[in-house]
């Protein structure tokens, strides 16, 4: 069984060559978006060039003529927009409205041809040439980079190469990869037990940020509240005009994404927490695919919200031996989440509560959709679902944990002020 895991380094970037990276990854996006431009038709999904050897073929030459970058760069760029443009086709085929892929946040794709580890720094390829940057770690050990880039179980496989521009700091995420039977008697890994794993489900929403599928809810209202205090500021600073407010109110951009982070971290380290103090080994959430379009009451800084949270919980997990997966999360909201239900109806859900229409369980309707999302990875994977003390069960495949015991497929407990 394929075992991957990604550990994040910030990287101490030499000041003489920050800029050597900043071009390269302009240049970087520039060869993916004329990749994503070839490939893409807006006829028909099956004229959109999917084959990565027949883009490559057709692009790298004029790639290497207008960029400084290496041979390596340069197709890892096409790559990327070649698996961009194989998302959206899947998603066309489903009668999902996609266009043209568009790359505009800041990062790079790392073979093992481009990157050089060593212990303690990694060199990389840019437009002048390898750069040696050292490596910053934390004060715990192991770290993740040492536990999986250096181990020898592990190989790797990719890197990405990403700046935060509030912090101005550069980090390299690296993917790695061993094929495992099972859990070593001393390993720290995820177990890849198929049996006695166990799920936490998470379900995004606009009422609540977060919930899970063991009761645990992070409101959004602090964050909702913000932003609309950030936003009415942001609207007063722009009537007046002024070069005084026109700086201040790239201060406050700055203090914003800032807050944003901060929220957002601590929600995804509490989210993280909740898996280790309910002994889950796999977090899982919806697809965010198309997310804007399921949510269509949210607004942008929900989106962003999502995908940072996501994103964070992505990273932070793995560092806790627990992995993070998604699932399709067509009427994880409509679905009764009793096992020995499962009935689906639109009628089931009003606002922000859930009443199954076949046999009358009630409970919050965001917190129904997370023990969905967790169950539905739990019965493909025959794993366990973490869930709160009133949870009902009724599947075999399933044993859903309870604060207090187990409830496995020859028992039932109805809902009770959940």
């Amino acid at each position: 069984m394929e075992v991957r895991r990604t550990a994040s380094v910030k990287l101490v970037v030499p000041d003489e060559h920050r800029d050597d990276f900043h071009e390269s990854a302009r240049q970087f996006l520039h060869c993916a978006n004329r990749a994503a431009e070839f490939c893409w038709s807006d006829h028909s999904y099956t004229d959109c060039v999917t084959a990565n050897t027949t883009a490559r073929n057709a692009l790298y030459d004029d790639l290497r003529d207008e960029t400084e970058l290496t041979a390596n760069l340069v197709q890892e760029a096409i790559r990327r927009a070649v698996q961009a443009v194989k998302g959206c086709v899947e998603r066309w085929k489903n009668g999902k409205r996609v266009s043209q892929p568009e790359f505009t946040s800041w990062s790079m794709l790392y073979d093992k041809r481009s990157a050089t580890f060593y212990r303690n720094k990694v060199s990389l390829s840019t437009i002048n040439g390898r750069v040696e940057c050292d490596f910053e770690f934390p004060s715990d050990s192991p770290t993740p980079y040492e536990r999986y880039v250096l181990s020898e179980k592990f190989e790797f496989r990719a890197s990405t190469l990403q700046y935060d521009a509030v912090d101005d700091e550069f980090y390299f995420h690296i993917t790695t990869r061993k094929y495992d039977s099972g859990r070593d008697s001393d390993s720290s890994e995820v177990s890849e037990d198929t049996e006695h794993q166990t799920v936490l489900g998470i379900d995004l929403g606009v009422n609540s940020l977060a919930v899970s599928s063991t009761g645990r809810f992070w409101q959004g209202d602090d964050y909702d509240h913000w932003c609309r205090e950030l936003e009415k500021r942001r609207g007063e600073m722009q009537e007046r005009g002024t070069q005084a407010a026109h700086n201040a109110l790239l201060r406050l951009g700055k203090r914003e994404e800032a807050w944003r982070k901060q929220y957002i971290h601590m929600a995804a380290n509490e989210i993280v927490t909740e898996a280790i103090e309910n002994e889950c080994d796999v977090i899982v959430f919806e697809d965010l695919t198309d997310i804007r379009e399921r949510l269509p009451q949210a607004e942008w800084h929900h989106i962003w919200a999502f995908r940072r949270l996501f994103e964070y919980v992505s990273y932070k997990a793995p560092e806790r031996n627990i992995s993070v997966e998604q699932v399709e999360p067509n009427h994880t909201s409509q679905r009764c989440s009793r096992t020995d239900c499962g009935f689906t109806h639109g009628d089931n859900r009003h606002g922000e509560q859930f009443e199954c229409q076949k046999c009358g369980y009630e409970l919050n309707a965001d917190y129904n959709a997370a023990k969905n999302i967790g169950l539905r990875y739990a019965r493909k994977r025959h794993h366990r679902l973490r869930s709160s003390p009133t949870s009902g069960s009724g599947d075999a495949p399933v044993d859903v944990r309870i604060t207090g015991g187990t409830l496995n497929g020859e028992s039932h407990q109805p809902i009770a002020g959940a």
